[in-house]
């Protein structure tokens, strides 16, 4: 019986220790959920184990062939630009290997039912009923990224959320790099009439972003009384979350990837960014890859090249 692919995990890394162990944990309950898969995971940056090490372990056990997924709910410069480039050097690095590469996570069903059990978390057990819903906004807050694509894939999981749902409403803010910051997402809420708004961090893990928007969420309560505001938490490692990254893992292995290239700034000249069509792939520089340490800086936009590079 031939061996299945290896699944490769790729987190993008972040400074928060309980985040980091977020995703390693992750990835070690779902090796021991698929005892039949070769399964490990690596940082593209900031976090250990850098992607290369990762790839490194699959290759000394015997692994040939790689499946990898990028544990990430939206497509911006980091899946579409680092992860192909970081998989295309392993393929140098390593004679005999090749990869298949899956599209990020949401915005998904699965994903959508995990956020609205939080909102339910958040809103307690006595304020579940269709009346609490309707009085009730929600504020989807995403990481924000420079690609206008992947910013408006989290507008996209907000609409999705709301439809069918019965809340007030569902807007959406970003806590870096993209606007509506998550002050001026609150500031709408209140000029829309929101009497009690539910910030739900749009976070597969806890991290120092999902802080900030927890840190920014009370700051702005606490300067306006008169509108309840509630946090929610992440989405944090649930059963389907484990069983999504199976379903694109197969879908990297059968080759039915169905890449987003409709609104591409490297592809499609859109306002503002005719200057990304066309691009080379130009992935920023990753200390982890050459063993000098774990810091990077995010003062830069990111000018990545779009191949949709899939297999080696």
């Amino acid at each position: 019986m031939t061996t299945p692919p290896a699944l490769l995990l790729v987190g993008h890394g972040t400074r928060d220790d309980a985040g980091a162990d977020a995703f390693r944990s992750f990835v070690a309950d779902l090796g021991k959920r698929n005892p039949e898969l070769a399964v490990a995971g690596g940082f593209i940056e900031l976090s250990p184990p850098p992607l290369a090490d990762a790839v490194a372990e699959l290759v000394a056990a015997g692994v040939s062939r790689v499946a990898a997924v990028p544990l990430m709910l939206v497509s911006a410069g980091h899946a579409k630009g680092d992860i192909p480039a970081a998989l295309a050097r392993e393929k140098q690095r390593h004679s005999g290997l090749s990869y298949t590469y899956g599209r990020p996570l949401g915005p998904h069903p699965a994903l959508l039912s995990v956020l609205e059990r939080r909102l339910d978390e958040a809103l307690g057990e006595t304020r579940r009923t269709p009346a609490d819903r309707a009085d009730t906004m929600v504020l989807l807050v995403g990481r924000g990224s420079t690609d206008p694509d992947a910013n408006a894939e989290v507008y996209k999981a907000a609409r999705l959320l709301w439809e069918g749902r019965g809340y007030a409403g569902v807007e959406t803010a970003f806590v870096s790099l993209a606007a509506p910051d998550v002050p001026a997402g609150l500031d709408r809420c209140r000029t829309l009439g929101a009497r009690r708004v539910v910030v739900l961090p749009y976070f597969l893990f806890t991290g120092i972003l999902p802080e900030r928007v927890r840190q920014q969420t009370a700051g702005w309560a606490a300067a306006n009384p008169e509108t309840e505001v509630v946090s929610a938490d992440v989405l944090g490692p649930t059963d389907e979350l484990a069983d999504l990254v199976l379903e694109r893992y197969r879908e990297a292995v059968g080759g039915d990837l169905r890449m987003n290239c409709d609104s591409c700034v490297y592809r499609i000249a859109l306002p503002g960014f005719e200057d990304k069509v066309g691009l080379p792939q130009q992935p920023h520089y990753h200390p982890d890859d050459d063993g000098d340490g774990h810091s990077h800086s995010h003062g830069h936009g990111h000018g990545h090249g779009h191949g949709h590079v899939h297999a080696g």
